[in-house]
């Protein structure tokens, strides 16, 4: 479906966004009075690897699968731990319950539960929530983005007055990009200033206190619950070759074109 059909169809939709907010403030107090305890940890690769899931990852997914199908019960559900509950709606929802285990399993506060609510496989609505930070980061429209820190309410804009010459980059490539294409985009790694701090650095980006934000190897439940908040603060977002984001894979997100266009050029010798 067109961007134009897409923004006339829920351009006036309060029920979505408002389910995410209150999702937001209801996973947040599940995490203070269920979660916030010590917890297992088992690793998905078995000794061929680290990709950590924990007894909260789990517990966050359940929870947040009982609100979604209390509330859309005829709705399909996509979750990265518990996989897909099918249907013949056009809704789907897409759930990382913890984005950032590595990072929940050493005490690091930027995890997040991620959600998004997809259109014919579009992300039209997203959620970030940061239980830690008390703090999430949600989309009203296609236009229209916020940031919801201890009860206050802001706007989320992008810096468009960003350039090459003072550009913010946080980059991240989890061990996916081999040595050798490291060494083809240089001019690139000598830009890439900051950490990358899970989708928190995604959500800096759009709040304007980063530039860009590169990362490899994104599952669709990693990008698709941001791209509709970073389109909405007016940010662009694509895979390294120049696809659409909802891909997943190696994606770039930048505050304007000019940037963007410069950065897939010294993004290229690596794909």
């Amino acid at each position: 479906m067109c961007l134009n059909m897409l923004v006339n169809k829920f351009k006036n939709n309060k029920e979505f966004p408002n389910f995410l907010k209150n999702l937001a403030k209801d996973l947040t107090r599940f995490y203070n009075k269920k979660l916030n305890k010590p917890f297992k940890i088992d690793n998905k690769l078995k000794g061929k690897g680290y990709d950590p899931v924990t007894t909260a990852d789990r517990a966050f997914e359940k929870f947040i699968r009982s609100k979604i199908n209390k509330k859309f019960p005829n709705h399909e559900i996509i979750g990265e731990e518990f996989g897909y509950k099918k249907s013949k709606s056009e809704f789907s929802w897409i759930i990382d319950p913890i984005d950032g285990t590595r990072s929940f399993v050493i005490g690091n506060p930027t995890w997040s539960n991620l959600i998004s609510l997809n259109y014919k496989g579009s992300p039209i609505f997203g959620l970030a929530n940061f239980p830690k930070l008390n703090k999430f980061y949600y989309n009203s429209s296609i236009s229209n983005a916020y940031v919801v820190e201890n009860g206050k309410k802001k706007i989320l804009k992008v810096n468009k007055n960003a350039n090459l010459r003072n550009v913010k980059v946080a980059g991240a490539f989890h061990g996916w990009l081999s040595l050798n294409k490291q060494k083809k985009i240089n001019k690139f790694l000598k830009l890439m200033q900051f950490p990358c701090a899970d989708a928190l650095s995604y959500a800096h980006l759009c709040e304007g206190k980063l530039d860009a934000v590169v990362q490899c190897q994104n599952k669709i439940w990693d990008i698709h619950p941001l791209i509709p908040i970073i389109k909405a603060s007016k940010g662009i977002s694509s895979t390294w070759d120049n696809k659409n984001a909802k891909l997943g894979g190696s994606v770039l997100i930048s505050a304007n074109k000019k940037i963007h266009k410069k950065f897939l050029t010294l993004l290229k010798p690596a794909l």
